[in-house]
């Protein structure tokens, strides 16, 4: 074969993957969630759906799907009059007005930045070993 490539060459260059670097999962540009943070409020849906679940489990006690209880709630839903979802829509309200104030409470707190008291993220145990471990090297040392 003048000139050209053998059966092998473009087999394998035929064959090959060139990988993409694996991207992180998710959201790695964002930051770590913060567990002091407050979770947002329940809609007026999922309010009534913590009565609901109740209610439901006990007319269906055999039932254990999530999937029939979520579809029974959405047609209870539905065909509920506004006058019946007020209660729902007020203990939303009630909760997004409570959850506004905690992530003022919050935002607040963020900007005044970790306060000296505050402990870091290494528990009590972690930092006494690693002062144990700085004291007994010299320990060690004066055995030999």
């Amino acid at each position: 074969m003048k000139g050209g490539k053998s059966k092998t060459e473009t087999r394998s260059s035929k064959l090959s993957v060139t990988k993409k670097p694996a991207k992180a999962a998710g959201r790695s540009k964002a930051a770590a969630k913060d567990p002091n943070k407050p979770k947002r409020p329940a809609s007026a849906f999922f309010v009534f759906m913590e009565d609901f679940r109740q209610t439901f489990k006990k007319e269906h006690p055999k039932n254990k799907s999530v999937a029939a209880v979520g579809k029974a709630a959405g047609d209870k839903w539905k065909s509920l009059s506004d006058a019946e979802k007020a209660p729902y829509v007020a203990k939303a309200e009630q909760r997004k007005v409570d959850y506004e104030k905690n992530m003022k409470a919050y935002n607040k707190k963020q900007e005044e930045g970790p306060k000296e008291d505050e402990e870091s993220d290494k528990s009590v145990s972690e930092v006494n070993d690693e002062d144990d471990a700085e004291d007994g090297s010299d320990e060690e040392e004066d055995d030999d």
